[in-house]
């Protein structure tokens, strides 16, 4: 599965602080939150080989770094790429002449290509690897890293496929689901319903969410999943509402207005429960739906995004997807580890420092088990567009 990311960072111009946070005293990356990477964005497919394209090396530098993208796969995976490819560049540029060489590489958007395609990047002398973006290939591209002691930092929403010196740069679910319900809680907030969708983002967002809630002392006091037919789901739910205070909800767009159609159909009154949702929200469609007015979600702060966006509009004349910020924070990252952390680099010390890093969507850090952590803010829905209702921490505190 691929991934699809959000926002947060400064003014333009070559003084730009583009990589350098403070990690326990120690200057290191700066540099990725609003699009949620779903298991359901556009491009969860694995996409058909495309024609292997030659093999490019940007920069100069002594440290070899390989980046595996789906850059010829068709449709939404190989404009994903091209932009995500784009921002890695653009990262190494603004770092100001950092000892990096990238080593791109396209997997075409299978796990042949990976395998291809990260072979070829060690071959060349990669020290770590960065990518592929689908879940299927990074297996492919872990098993090669691992013989050789490599770090992988992949950008799959599917925390599955993390572990064993193979991190994920993404935009998890799990993050979201902990950050609204942590707030809900801190708000005041103790009894949770839920409808969610039957598929695989729903059985991630679950999972998270009974977690978090009995982790903060709240109870479970409806819980439903639907699939094709909503209106029983929301039936159930509709009827429970009457003993909690918060609705979670986690889908996107469209869909999401289907659901709390159906809520509204069963007589649901959505105003008396504060609704709660994911980074999925960050919709268009959602921000102008009168019922979800006043809802709650979790997201990177987007100010980030825009001037990582207006940028990169400047350089390329064109919008970056999305997922971009993963691509300029992951080269951002290492050109900073690269130039101060010596001959350990990239050992998973390194990169499981606590104190984390600073990105484009703002703070994150790897946790040992490879998923990640990311510091997110809180966004009321209005119609508008999304305000901010709780902002990002500045650090990982105890």
């Amino acid at each position: 599965m691929a991934d699809s990311p959000d926002p947060n960072t400064q003014r333009a111009g070559p003084t730009r602080r583009t990589a350098v946070a403070l990690i326990l005293g120690t200057p290191l990356l700066g540099a990725c939150a609003g699009v949620q990477q779903s298991l359901t964005n556009p491009f969860s497919q694995e996409a058909a080989p495309g024609p292997a394209q030659q093999p490019l090396a940007v920069g100069s530098g002594q440290v070899k770094v390989g980046l595996v993208l789906p850059l010829s796969a068709a449709g939404n995976a190989g404009v994903a790429a091209q932009s995500m490819k784009n921002a890695a560049e653009m990262a190494l540029a603004e770092f100001q002449n950092p000892d990096v060489q990238l080593l791109i590489k396209d997997d075409a958007g299978n796990p042949q290509g990976a395998q291809a395609g990260t072979q070829q990047a060690l071959d060349e002398g990669a020290e770590i690897i960065l990518g592929p973006l689908f879940a299927l290939s990074v297996p492919a591209t872990a098993q090669l890293a691992r013989t050789r002691g490599i770090s992988v930092i992949a950008f799959s929403t599917d925390s599955s496929v993390a572990g064993r010196g193979v991190y994920l740069l993404s935009f998890l679910p799990e993050s979201d689901v902990d950050r609204i319900i942590t707030y809900a809680a801190s708000i005041g907030k103790r009894s949770f319903a839920a409808l969610l969708p039957d598929n695989a983002y729903g059985n991630v967002v679950e999972a998270a969410f009974k977690q978090t809630v009995s982790r903060k002392g709240g109870r479970v006091v409806a819980f439903e999943r639907y699939g094709a037919d909503r209106a029983g789901p929301a039936r159930s739910v509709a009827q429970a509402l009457g003993s909690a205070d918060s609705l979670f909800l986690a889908d996107d767009g469209d869909a999401l207005v289907a659901v709390t159609d159906a809520l509204t159909a069963s007589g649901a009154d959505l105003k008396r429960v504060q609704l709660l949702g994911t980074g999925l929200w960050d919709s268009p469609r959602v921000f102008a739906a009168p019922a979800l007015q006043g809802g709650l979600y979790a997201a990177p702060d987007p100010s980030g995004f825009r001037s990582f966006s207006g940028r990169y509009r400047a350089k390329y004349g064109q919008d970056p997807v999305r997922t971009a910020t993963l691509a300029y924070d992951a080269v951002a990252l290492v050109a900073a580890l690269a130039r101060t952390q010596g001959p350990r680099r990239f050992s998973a010390e390194v990169l499981t420092n606590p104190s984390g890093f600073a990105g484009i969507d703002g703070l994150f850090r790897f946790r040992a088990d490879g998923s990640n952590e990311r510091g997110l803010a809180v966004m009321r829905v209005a119609s508008g567009g999304a305000q901010p209702a709780a902002g990002s921490p500045k650090s990982f505190g105890a």
